[in-house]
């Protein structure tokens, strides 16, 4: 079986990149020796089975990808490693309280408590009204709209998240039939619980079934 190589990056996924490369979660864990699917460690190579062509080949690198990291995470959060940032309760900037009072304001106008499944809309609704631009997608995919000079991936758990204003959450899955095609987004009130998209969810921390989690912080 011919294998290729890949160097995984921050925000990537074991089930991103099976998806990507047209294999499976199981397959690539069982090739590379990765006990938990959901922690993989930016930096390392992944193996790609049954595929002749390279994808970004890396040279001189350390074969094998099982050191936990978490560049993928649960609705627990996962931390992403080497992705940086400074975000936290305490150091809360104007962009962030901005995106927090679009968030809720859009949630309000949207959905209010209830969801109306277009929590895409409602972040991005939310970001244009904050900043002036629009980010498109579904829940899945925003978080590779995000223009990478106004938003920048940061390495914190879900808890921590939620006690920060203003920043927004991506998940690649949650266990609803629509959020396993789509995904979630939502962004942070930082009260410690809730989040809003195109509706206020009160329990983000306890809202379970969600993988692949991704946080991102405005730096505009």
């Amino acid at each position: 079986m011919s294998t290729s190589t890949y160097r995984i990056r921050s925000g990537d996924t074991l089930s991103a990149l099976a998806s990507r490369f047209k294999t499976s979660v199981s397959a690539l864990a069982r090739h590379n020796k990765i006990a938990n699917p959901n922690l993989i460690y930016a930096g390392r190579t992944l193996r790609i089975p049954g595929r002749g062509d390279s994808f970004e080949p890396v040279r001189g690198g350390t074969r094998g990808g099982g050191r936990p990291g978490g560049t993928g995470g649960t609705s627990g959060g996962g931390k992403v490693q080497g992705s940086g940032g400074a975000a936290s309760p305490g150091n809360v900037t104007p962009a962030m309280r901005k995106l927090a009072s679009a968030g809720r304001a859009a949630a309000l106008g949207m959905g209010g408590y209830n969801s109306q499944g277009l929590c895409a809309t409602g972040v991005s609704r939310a970001i244009q009204n904050a900043f002036g631009f629009k980010v498109w997608g579904n829940g899945n995919q925003i978080d590779n709209n995000l223009p990478r000079d106004k938003f920048k991936q940061v390495n914190m758990s879900l808890e921590q998240a939620l006690k920060t204003p203003g920043l927004v959450l991506t998940w690649e899955k949650t266990s609803s039939r629509l959020g396993s095609i789509y995904g979630h987004t939502a962004i942070t009130t930082g009260d410690g619980r809730s989040s809003v998209s195109d509706f206020i969810e009160r329990n983000t921390l306890g809202a379970g079934g969600r993988s692949g989690l991704k946080i991102f912080m405005p730096i505009i």
